[in-house]
């Protein structure tokens, strides 16, 4: 889409650095520079005001990732490319059937009302949870990598959704503060809501993470 589009050699792409690493890579392989920006804390995905701090003179796109079933700002953000004259391409997530997104909207609900010593997602804007991320309480990875293990001892499986935010990665690294993309990279951990879990399964996921939520205090 990017070659269609013209875009190309000499030219800056807006991407966003929290997600993996193939859209930076997509915009490399067109012979353009992948430009990072940040992200918004409660969506994840690019901020608005982000991608116009980001955008110069030889800005031609922006690629926006929609993540975990949330959906970014598009409306800001195709007005922002309009003033700006840039493409603005999307990249969804694969869209699953309304029942199993009721289902897993369902087993979110249960978590929301349950879950202690953790932040749970904002579930605004047709949140359909392909994924369900909380944000661990501490001092970032170390708490939120020792809060994971704990859970699988427990028997939960959850996962770190971003390991290392692209700009960090050898092949893109890049000197440029991204301080909400390196937040979210250190405390974001997804706990179980697939369609197939049993209210047994979410009991034990709210109690094993309740256990452990107390142990960890807010950083200062």
């Amino acid at each position: 889409m990017l070659r269609a589009a013209g875009v190309g050699v000499g030219d800056e792409v807006v991407v966003p650095a929290f997600g993996n690493v193939e859209v930076a890579e997509a915009v490399a392989l067109a012979g353009a520079l992948p430009v990072f920006a940040d992200i918004d804390p409660v969506t994840y995905c690019l901020a608005p005001e982000a991608v116009e701090a980001a955008v110069t003179p030889r800005t031609a796109a922006v690629v926006v990732v929609h993540r975990f079933g949330r959906r970014a700002d598009i409306g800001r953000l195709h007005a922002l490319g309009r003033r700006n004259g840039l493409l603005v391409l999307e990249r969804g997530e694969t869209e699953a059937p309304y029942d199993e997104i009721a289902r897993r909207r369902q087993r979110a609900a249960y978590l929301d009302a349950r879950l202690k010593g953790v932040r749970t997602p904002d579930g605004g804007d047709g949140h359909t949870y392909q994924q369900y991320v909380v944000r661990v309480p501490g001092n970032g990875r170390p708490d939120r990598d020792a809060f994971a293990r704990a859970l699988r001892v427990r028997g939960v499986e959850c996962r770190v959704p971003v390991k290392t935010p692209v700009h960090r990665l050898p092949a893109f690294r890049r000197c440029v503060s991204l301080p909400e993309t390196e937040r979210a990279a250190g405390e974001t951990l997804a706990l179980p809501v697939d369609a197939a879990l049993t209210k047994r399964d979410m009991q034990r996921t709210a109690a094993a993470c309740n256990a452990l939520g107390g142990l960890l205090q807010p950083a200062f």
